[in-house]
């Protein structure tokens, strides 16, 4: 799959790198994207924690506020109050996910979720994640009896997001090769709205899969006092 993909000038300098220092193991391109936005992503955790304010917040702390308070928010609307704890995987989950969406639309870069490793990646650490919650909160029988019918999720996951994001970059690539620059330009702007949509998807199923599996029938104290009325009426 890779094969179709412009070949990208960031790989190829890493992999000449590895080679000079004696390393000759070809990094796949995907691998070297996910390694990225790994970067960037601690390269802003650690320039925004020396500047956290509560008075006099810089525009970075406030855009990551902003970010925050929308990712809980989702969580919340679909788990009630305790959606705020799940924040730490679920939230990660969607930066990387957008972030991964969105490079692809950067010249020289591409979309590791374009690769079918990378949502697949995704999709069974958010599902080993909820099996987990689920185990935790109802005891071992909710793994034993729902294991197999939710071993499609992973799949769905994976297909969902790794059909979108890779049959766009294909059409941008074939509409290139046969009118280059002006072509494939609606198709990319239609990228910067479905990578934004599929990581709020992602993170959406993830919020309804947890709310499924850590739900306890007591009456709705699992909800901190929110009617039961407030379960999603759909989990799969």
């Amino acid at each position: 799959m890779e094969a179709i993909e412009h070949p990208s000038p960031l790989v190829a300098i890493i992999n000449l790198l590895l080679s000079t220092l004696g390393i000759h193991a070809q990094i796949p391109d995907h691998m070297v994207f996910v390694g990225l936005i790994t970067l960037i992503i601690l390269f802003i955790g650690l320039a925004i924690r020396s500047q956290l304010s509560v008075d006099n917040p810089g525009k970075l702390q406030i855009i990551l506020e902003d970010v925050v308070s929308f990712l809980v928010g989702v969580l919340e609307d679909n788990m009630g109050k305790k959606g705020r704890k799940y924040l730490p995987l679920l939230g990660t989950l969607f930066v990387f996910i957008l972030l991964g969406n969105l490079m692809g639309q950067v010249p020289g870069l591409g979309s590791p979720t374009s690769n079918i490793n990378v949502p697949f990646a995704c999709a069974l650490t958010l599902w080993l994640y909820y099996h987990a919650q689920g185990v935790m909160a109802n005891g071992p029988m909710i793994f034993v009896i729902e294991i197999i019918s939710h071993l499609s999720r992973v799949l769905s996951l994976t297909l969902r997001l790794f059909g979108n994001i890779f049959g766009e970059h294909l059409v941008v690539l074939i509409l290139a090769s046969i009118v280059p620059f002006i072509a494939p330009l609606p198709i990319q702007f239609l990228g910067l709205i479905v990578g934004p949509l599929q990581a709020f998807i992602f993170l959406t199923l993830g919020a309804i899969y947890l709310t499924a599996a850590t739900h306890v029938d007591d009456h709705g104290d699992d909800y901190e006092g929110e009617p039961s009325s407030h379960l999603p009426a759909h989990t799969h």
